[in-house]
């Protein structure tokens, strides 16, 4: 197959009502983009820091995101998203170093996280059937006909999954794209409609069947990380004891495997809610430790003019180094913007049992990621002049310290729930 470059890009805000964003252009190996000027005249501020309403063209930096501006780069997959996107060209002839990031938007289409949309759409190119397809329901622990063709069947998903991962799969791609919804992070995992009583899943990313919500359903690397799912569930129950505030969770049981889901904060019913990750924001390398909690806390403070928000966010500082969440890069952070413009923090997301670069946390703590603990933590704190900051602290300290009981909720192996329980042990 010949590939012909995608040299010019229509940006969509989808919110409310759908506005004409502006244009993004590839030229001589430069990244440029040029707002609507309804779109500057509308005041809607996608990226208030690196790409400012105004008019005329912007260059964005070619040493980020792949030469792209951080509020689009959030739109990307990575990880496995980006992985089966790049079997999926090769299987056609294409050579995943052929693909600009203008060609990943088109592939992005209609389809990413957040409010963000780009023409031309070329996400239903090789992911068959488009987001409004005929939706396919699934019982959960009940096998019926019309699964193996039609359903979303976990097992069948996560073993799919595994394949691929290992490189010995050329059938099962076209499922799995149309299931991944352009969603980030490094495990497997599909974007689906959940019912409310968590017992049937559907396809689409689409418009919403009747009793239905948007939410995200997570794989396990490998077969020896069956704990996965039951882990971060438990960290979640745990964090909203915390006082951080997680999206609703959930650990979805078939008969060989329990997976873990989250009800995505994107969206509110069928309305998109713009979402931008802390790495887009202030043009953060989120591939390499490059932030502190002091830096996050700033920014949080800028963007919102909250402290409230500055409250959430310290409360999230102390759960990550309290619990071992050692991968707290910035792209794990997230704000979004509300209709009344204004922005908050994201719920938390991505929270489990985890080591960092060398082991270190991802996100220093005052210059500290070997051993950051609660001496730092409480400097934190006061540099911020956060009144509440020994309250929240022990707050989480409290949640932390009983971890095995959310263990055993979860159904974490009793093996697994003790070897963490030693490392956040020597924590408080």
């Amino acid at each position: 197959m010949i590939h012909a470059p995608v040299p010019l890009l229509t940006v969509w805000y989808e919110g409310a009502e759908r506005l004409r964003v502006g244009r993004l252009a590839s030229l001589e190996r430069r990244i440029l983009f040029e707002y609507d000027p309804a779109f500057v005249t509308a005041g809607i501020e996608i990226s208030p820091f690196e790409l400012p309403l105004k008019p005329g063209v912007t260059e964005a930096r070619r040493d980020l995101f792949d030469g792209i501006f951080g509020v689009f780069a959030d739109s990307l997959p990575d990880g496995w998203g980006r992985l089966l996107l790049d079997r999926a060209v090769e299987r056609r002839g294409i050579a995943r170093g052929q693909l600009g990031p203008l060609d990943r938007l088109a592939f992005v289409g209609r389809n990413g996280m957040g409010a963000l949309s780009y023409e031309p759409d070329h996400s239903g190119e090789f992911a068959g059937e488009g987001q409004d397809g005929k939706k396919q329901t699934k019982i959960l622990g009940r096998r019926r006909k019309s699964d193996a063709e039609n359903g979303i069947s976990l097992d069948r998903i996560a073993e799919e999954s595994r394949t691929v991962l290992a490189g010995n799969s050329e059938e099962v791609f076209d499922e799995l794209l149309r299931l991944n919804g352009s969603s980030g992070g490094a495990r497997p995992k599909i974007v689906a409609q959940v019912s409310e009583d968590r017992q049937r899943i559907i396809h689409g990313g689409g418009s919403l069947a009747t009793g239905y919500e948007h939410w995200m359903i997570k794989f396990a690397f490998s077969q020896d990380e069956r704990e996965a799912g039951a882990i971060e569930y438990a960290y979640s129950l745990m964090a909203a004891t915390a006082g951080v505030e997680p999206p609703p969770t959930h650990l979805f049981r078939t008969r060989r495997g329990r997976y873990f889901g989250v009800r995505r904060f994107d969206r509110n019913g069928d309305r998109r809610i713009h979402m931008h990750s802390l790495a887009g924001l202030i043009n953060a390398d989120y591939r390499h430790p490059s932030l502190d909690y002091d830096a996050y806390l700033k920014t949080v403070m800028v963007l919102t003019r909250n402290m409230a928000e500055v409250e959430k966010a310290y409360a999230l500082a102390c759960f990550n180094v309290l619990a071992h969440n050692r991968d707290d890069h910035a792209r794990n952070f997230s704000f979004l913007l509300g209709e009344n413009r204004r922005w908050v923090l994201a719920p938390a997301y991505d929270l489990t049992f985890s080591h960092g670069p060398n082991g270190e946390q991802s996100m220093l703590l005052l210059g500290e990621g070997r051993v950051p603990g609660v001496e730092g933590l409480s400097e934190l704190g006061r540099k911020h002049s956060l009144k509440r900051a020994r309250e929240i602290l022990d707050r989480v300290q409290s949640a932390v310290a009983r971890w095995m009981e959310f263990s055993e909720t979860a159904g974490v192996a009793k093996k697994s729930g003790t070897r963490i329980e030693k490392i956040l042990g020597t924590k408080s």
